[in-house]
């Protein structure tokens, strides 16, 4: 007798080779029959007509507050993820003295876009080393498995204390600590460690992050930790300097190396887009990762399958009036009341008569790219765009904001103004800061077909005012796979392998990532023709009322953990078989 038995799928294995009908059969949480699976099960789920597919793996997300007192981890656990690794960026809770704890919720709330009230509710602190906090992790069974990066800030802020600012450099002593710790959380099963170097980064209160300037030999130092391991990887963000003068990026390009150097040979991978500001470093970046593998280094690039953009709305984080002396008079109103008042002539006839008020700078947490923005919105209004209805990201010129406003022979300004306020308020606008320079997707097609690309960058559980791209790989699906017109396409098969076996080989978790007798029973019983993303929306379900930008999506029959439904018709189930994934130890059980 199975346990679950998924009777007539086509099933796309996770090696990217060609589908093939059949039936998969699961017990003890493992699939034990691939094809023919004779005899009866507790459960059959009739697949006939659907495609089944591995459980995917998100290696990119900031779950680390959230996962401590959510067992759901929307909205990934609606996207088909079966395993979600967070700590990426540095950025996270542990290791962390209790004299620690703001300034740490204050350096998520500034980097990731955590409400920080909702940190300070929701995080139970039953931890001081990375050990204990993986401990208390086990604690709670999810949705999903998750797997924690040991981050670079709280390590450097345990060891350094009030010295770990961005301009002060460890010494040997401090560096040898840091790397002792590492080594412990390694033991401890940590997937790897995570860095983060971009000027982009702040805490709450408008400064550089701790890690985000230590030297090439505090990253070797720390990276040694690595040595004589069979497990783990190396993960950066780096924005190469761009806020500063001058060419940064050779400099900042020798830290990374070294860092990837001094990993003992394990996996290493960071964050690739294209910026405005800098359209082809990109292109810099792959060219140093080809250069580090010729050199026998096993390097990646993580990657998005769009635009990496922000919402603005009246209810995000940001929206362009928010720096305007008539609009913080009434700022601190409810949304509806706030509605009214934009609604009126008189009211919007002032505002507009006005300029912005600079947002970033000493004590706040808003980058300079946010002045840059409204001081040049002219210009950014030609790739703002509006995500109504069932969302469009790869959408036309002839769709931007700044192309309504001609067409209705209004300003940009105006066109924005008339746009915030639709749907009492509740209409979100589309920026795409990276990878849409030139209004296509062409280069992310050349970055997602890179052989040293794997899929990235959803930063699910981060940015909830702003940002909401746990829905990565829904889109990677439905989009590239069967919707798009606008250019080539990728084969079904090839991208069910990036959302799977690719990213279960960069992490070594060689239990899971295809569908195989003796694996972990993740899996995804999809609706191909019905696959669809939500419009995104904002939910206030965080710890004290915070809000948090969520979206859905039709198509998922069923998802499976650990042979448990998970989701069933699109909806989240009671079941919570996730575990946390201590890396070395699950290679053993999956050698067993």
């Amino acid at each position: 007798m199975y346990d679950l038995k998924i009777t007539g799928g086509t099933i796309y294995d996770g090696t990217g080779g060609a589908p093939f009908t059949g039936d998969i059969a699961v017990r003890n949480g493992r699939i034990v029959a691939v094809g023919q699976a004779p005899g009866d099960a507790r459960e059959t789920i009739d697949a006939a007509g659907m495609i089944v597919t591995p459980g995917f793996i998100d290696v990119h997300t900031h779950y680390d507050g959230q996962a401590t007192w959510d067992d759901r981890l929307e909205p990934s656990i609606r996207h088909g993820v079966t395993t979600a690794v967070m700590g990426n960026c540095g950025v996270g809770f542990a290791p962390v003295r209790p004299s620690d704890h703001e300034r740490l919720v204050k350096l998520m709330e500034g980097v990731e876009d955590i409400p920080g009230t909702a940190l300070a509710e929701g995080l139970t602190w039953e931890w001081e080393s990375f050990p204990e906090y993986m401990d208390a992790l086990e604690t709670t069974p999810r949705t999903m498995d998750i797997a924690a990066l040991i981050p670079h800030d709280p390590v450097r802020v345990y060891v350094m204390d009030e010295r770990a600012s961005f301009d002060a450099q460890a010494t040997e002593e401090e560096i040898a600590r840091m790397r002792d710790l590492v080594r412990e959380g390694l033991e401890a099963g940590a997937i790897g460690f995570s860095t983060g170097r971009s000027d982009l980064h702040r805490t709450a209160d408008g400064e550089w992050t701790p890690a985000s300037e230590a030297t090439a030999k505090e990253l070797a130092g720390i990276a040694s930790a690595f040595e004589g391991l069979d497990h783990g990887v190396l993960q950066a963000v780096s924005d190469f300097d761009l806020e500063r003068e001058g060419d940064r990026f050779p400099g900042e390009w020798a830290v990374i190396e070294a860092y990837v150097k001094a990993g003992g040979g394990r996996p290493f991978s960071m964050s690739l887009m294209q910026r405005d500001f800098a359209p082809d470093q990109w292109k810099k970046i792959l060219a140093g990762i080809e250069d580090l593998n010729r050199q026998g280094y096993d390097a990646r690039v993580q990657v998005a399958p769009r635009a990496i953009g922000v919402f603005l709305g009246l209810q995000c984080t940001f929206h362009p009036f928010m720096g305007y002396p008539a609009y913080k008079e009434i700022a601190h109103l409810p949304l509806d009341e706030r509605v009214a008042i934009m609604k009126t002539p008189e009211f919007k006839a002032k505002l507009l008569a006005q300029k912005s008020d600079k947002l970033s700078g000493p004590g706040s947490s808003v980058p300079p790219i946010a002045d840059l923005l409204i001081e040049h919105m002219e210009f950014a209004a030609e790739k703002l765009f509006t995500l109504s209805g069932q969302p469009d990201y790869e959408q036309p010129p002839e769709q931007s904001i700044a192309a309504k406003a001609r067409a209705r022979g209004v300003s940009v300004w105006e066109q924005l103004y008339d746009t915030v306020i639709a749907r009492q308020g509740r209409e979100l606008i589309y920026l795409p800061i990276y990878n849409y320079t030139e209004l296509s997707y062409e280069n992310v097609l050349t970055m997602m077909k890179h052989p040293q690309a794997i899929m990235g960058l959803s930063d699910g559980g981060a940015h909830v005012g702003t940002v909401c791209d746990a829905s990565f790989p829904t889109y990677l699906l439905s989009y590239w796979t069967r919707d798009r017109t606008r250019g080539a396409q990728i084969a079904l098969p090839r991208a069910v392998q990036m959302l799977t076996a690719d990213l279960a080989d960069y992490l070594g978790l060689d239990d899971r990532g295809r569908i195989a007798p003796g694996l972990k029973a993740d899996l995804n019983v999809i609706d191909y023709g019905a696959l669809a993303l939500e419009a995104p929306h904002l939910v206030k379900d965080l710890p004290a009322g915070g809000q948090r930008l969520l979206q859905g999506a039709k198509g998922y029959v069923a998802t499976i953990v650990s042979g448990q439904v998970v989701v069933r018709d699109d909806v989240v189930t009671d079941a919570r078989p996730g575990r946390l994934v201590r890396a070395g130890r699950q290679m053993a059980l999956a050698a067993e």
